[in-house]
């Protein structure tokens, strides 16, 4: 179950992003929501040149490579999927709608999926990953 979560989280937030811009609830004109959505894309921004050149991969897929810790990994663990989840949310709080947050909702438990599956993944391929799990939070630092 997890696995098939993992393979469809990001069509599903990809999609979820799709229907608010249709439904004219992306962008808002209010500057700390475009503040908190820089924020977001920037975060993702920075995670993903983290990454050695070459080593990327939307999938999990942590063997023959050293696990990150350095740029916003040493912040938290999954740095791409709080910026995501920062640039959905302050979207969906620019336009605060029943469907909306139905829309958050749903993306959010995709991620969370997700970020469960890749957990169990990082834990059994990397030694020293409950060692970091225990000193870096999941999405918010110091927090969660």
């Amino acid at each position: 179950m997890l696995n098939l979560m993992s393979h469809i989280a990001l069509p599903v937030f990809v999609l979820s992003v799709l229907v608010l811009a249709v439904r004219h609830s992306l962008i808002s004109p209010l500057p700390a929501v475009i503040a908190c959505q820089l924020c977001g894309l920037g975060r993702m921004v920075w995670a993903r040149v983290t990454f050695p050149k070459g080593s990327f991969s939307v999938t999990a897929k942590p063997a023959g490579q050293e696990l990150i810790r350095v740029g916003p990994y040493r912040l938290v663990r999954h740095p791409m999927y709080a910026g995501a989840l920062l640039l959905l949310w302050a979207s969906i709080a620019g336009h605060l709608a029943i469907v909306n947050v139905a829309i958050g909702i749903v993306a959010t438990i995709a991620v969370a999926g997700k970020i469960i599956f890749e957990e169990r993944l990082l834990r059994a391929s990397y030694a020293g990953y409950a060692e970091y799990a225990r000193s870096t939070k999941i999405l918010v630092p110091l927090v969660f």
